[in-house]
């Protein structure tokens, strides 16, 4: 199962993307992570992106797509992936295409997680963050055990500058103006599948397991094992 996940900051990517790649037994590919992963690792790719990012600068698409291609070569990522965080925009969609033509692989489909200003801001202002190991935990929903405490390292826990309301709404527009081209793009695919980020957990898993026996995708899933 080869799955793309998009959909603005707060509509839950991560958290339904983990469950995903543990149910289809495909790996959980977080740009994020990866891009971190490679810069702790001092891999050479890895020193090239440190560089950049040293200088304030943005991480190029084509750099992006050269730790997704390492990271698609990887046992797990060989029985499927989920892909969080990227594409986000047209262009790297189609550089993501011409990755997957050149390995001869395709994408099943792309869900497209909505979610309303409201629920965004409640999500991420309370999210806390440790910056020792990256943990991240919610006050309400996934609190840590002794508040403003990492539970993984003992470290404080601190929230994000880009996780105040005011800088999520922000967010909020530049991915509206940024990743609308995307949507259309999917939806043009075929591959584009809506689903209301607004819903917890459980019951947006419920509504995913419909997809997925709606598309068919369980059944290519058991095929692939």
């Amino acid at each position: 199962m080869r799955i793309v996940m998009i959909g603005p900051p707060g509509a839950g990517k991560g958290t339904h993307a983990k469950i995903i790649s543990k149910q289809f037994s495909a790996a959980h590919i977080a740009t994020g992570d990866l891009l971190r992963i490679k810069v702790q690792d001092g891999s050479e790719i890895g020193k090239r992106a440190k560089a950049v990012m040293d200088k304030g600068e943005l991480v190029p698409d084509t750099m992006v797509i050269e730790m997704i291609k390492e990271r698609f070569h990887e046992s797990d990522a060989q029985k499927g992936f989920v892909l969080d965080g990227f594409p986000r925009t047209v262009e790297q969609a189609e550089a993501l295409d011409a990755l997957l033509k050149s390995l001869r692989l395709k994408l099943d489909g792309v869900i497209n997680m909505t979610v309303s200003e409201a629920v965004v801001i409640r999500r991420l202002s309370g999210r806390r963050v440790c910056l020792k190991c990256g943990a991240s935990y919610h006050i309400k929903n996934i609190p840590s055990k002794r508040e403003g405490i990492c539970d993984a390292c003992g470290s404080e826990l601190i929230q994000r500058k880009d996780d105040t309301p005011e800088t999520i709404l922000e967010r909020m527009r530049v991915y509206e103006s940024r990743t609308r081209p995307l949507i259309d793009y999917y939806t043009k695919t075929g591959l584009l599948q809506t689903v209301d980020g607004d819903l917890e957990v459980e019951p947006l898993q419920k509504v995913l397991q419909k997809l997925y026996e709606k598309l068919g995708w369980l059944k290519v899933s058991a095929s692939s094992k």
